[in-house]
């Protein structure tokens, strides 16, 4: 389970945040803080895996928080959420070492992407043996990865796909979107998606096991 602490002045935003966190499989939010200095008390008391940090905070502007986390040798990871548009609170959030950078307004299902995204990552970096560049790139999903992002449907992230793709080449014999979700570290829903995705573009089969009673299951291998 990823522990996530959500940061946001607004009481009623922070109340919002966590309901949408705690619909996502894997994840709980296991606390909120309306400025930074309840975040960093928060950190020191929850020790979050996640923080989904607001930049507009009253009493000090968000990547300050994460200054004094780094200082204190906390090593949670950092997801900012803010309405702030411009570039340069991208790139600073970017240098900060930010996971990902969402914009307010969003709904459920944007959140939901990017936490998918961050807990597919995390256990490819967990689980990942670097052997040469070719490893580095895809851990980092900076390159390698066989799946252009223009080529999926909204909703759907390359380095997920990638994770997903991988699961299905390397099993011999046919995968469930159960089996898919336990090996890939997301939910079952999603890795539904994805596999639904590749049957859709010929690069997976789908057959049906039929049990004793009840639907019969779909499995998926992978074609190319």
């Amino acid at each position: 389970m990823i522990k996530v602490l959500v940061v946001d002045d607004d009481f009623m935003v922070a109340r919002i945040h966590r309901g949408f966190v705690d619909r996502v499989d894997g994840f709980q939010a296991v606390g909120s803080a309306s400025t930074g200095a309840e975040a960093l008390a928060a950190v020191d008391e929850l020790h979050p895996d996640l923080v989904l940090l607001d930049l507009y905070l009253p009493d000090m502007f968000g990547l300050d928080v994460v200054t004094r986390l780094r200082a204190a040798r906390h090593d949670c990871d950092i997801l900012v959420i803010s309405a702030a548009r411009e570039a340069e609170a991208v790139r600073q959030a970017v240098r900060y070492g930010a996971v990902n950078y969402l914009l307010k307004p969003f709904g459920f299902d944007e959140l939901r992407s990017r936490l998918e995204q961050y807990a597919a990552r995390r256990n490819s970096l967990r689980a990942a043996v670097v052997s040469d560049q070719a490893d580095v790139d895809r851990v980092l999903s900076r390159t390698g990865s066989h799946i252009a992002t223009s080529t999926l449907p909204v909703g759907l992230s390359p380095e997920t796909a990638e994770l997903v793709e991988r699961a299905l080449r390397e099993i011999t014999g046919t995968l469930s979107a159960a089996e898919c979700a336990n090996r890939v570290g997301i939910s079952r829903v999603s890795a539904r998606r994805y596999l639904e995705h590749f049957s859709g573009t010929g690069r997976a089969e789908v057959s049906l096991r039929y049990g004793a009673a009840g639907r019969p299951e779909r499995r998926y291998c992978w074609v190319g």
